[in-house]
């Protein structure tokens, strides 16, 4: 169930009070915490929120407010993915120069979109066989794991019993595979399709300066 705007101040001053105090707050605290007009107020918002499932109390009991586990986690997750997004300030120019300008409405990326999910890893490029894709020896790659490909999609692929290798993923005709390098000094890799194991897709690539 949502909570109301006034509900979420209550239910974050609880939280933010137990992670500094060790204890729960008392309802007299909350409400001057709050600027709230009476503990009845309190009462009010603690007995919503208890109905939704955010809240546990004892009754009778001093400081007895304990916050839902599930509302702690939504905490950190809210947290994590915010430490992962950073401002868009505008555009710039890699060819000729153009007027600069900064976006007001200041949009953010999240690299929460390519991290934190079990199914995402990184790995080192060693080798210049992708390098017309600009991807570079010493970058890294962030791999979603799957067991599938679409033609053209950059993949982690498992050659028989060799190691893996970094290529764009065809099938051909005959029930081949054609793994080809972004280097036209390569040639590409012509394999039977059993002969292949499609470990994962190509998410990002990270480079630092």
């Amino acid at each position: 169930m949502a909570l109301t705007r006034r509900q979420k101040e209550v239910l974050d001053f609880i939280t933010s009070y137990q992670v500094e105090n060790g204890y729960s707050p008392s309802y007299d605290e909350i409400a001057r915490g709050l600027n709230l007009a009476s503990i009845a107020t309190v009462h009010k918002h603690i007995s919503a929120l208890q109905t939704k499932n955010y809240l546990h109390r004892s009754h009778n009991q001093s400081r007895s407010i304990e916050v839902a586990p599930r509302y702690l986690q939504e905490q950190r997750r809210n947290r994590f993915e915010t430490s992962l997004e950073v401002p868009i300030m505008g555009t710039i120019a890699a060819g000729f120069p153009v007027e600069a300008y900064e976006d007001k409405d200041k949009p953010t990326v999240s690299f929460a979109d390519f991290i934190g999910h079990k199914d995402t890893y990184a790995l080192r490029v060693r080798g210049d066989s992708m390098i017309d894709d600009h991807i570079c020896e010493g970058d890294m790659i962030l791999v979603e794991k799957s067991k599938e490909a679409r033609d053209g999609e950059i993949v982690v692929a498992l050659v028989g019993e060799g190691e893996t290798t970094l290529k764009r993923f065809y099938r051909e005709t005959g029930n081949m595979v054609r793994l080809q390098p972004a280097n036209s000094a390569m040639s590409p890799i012509r394999v039977p399709a059993h002969e292949i194991q499609i470990q994962g897709r190509l998410l990002a690539v990270l480079r630092k300066y």
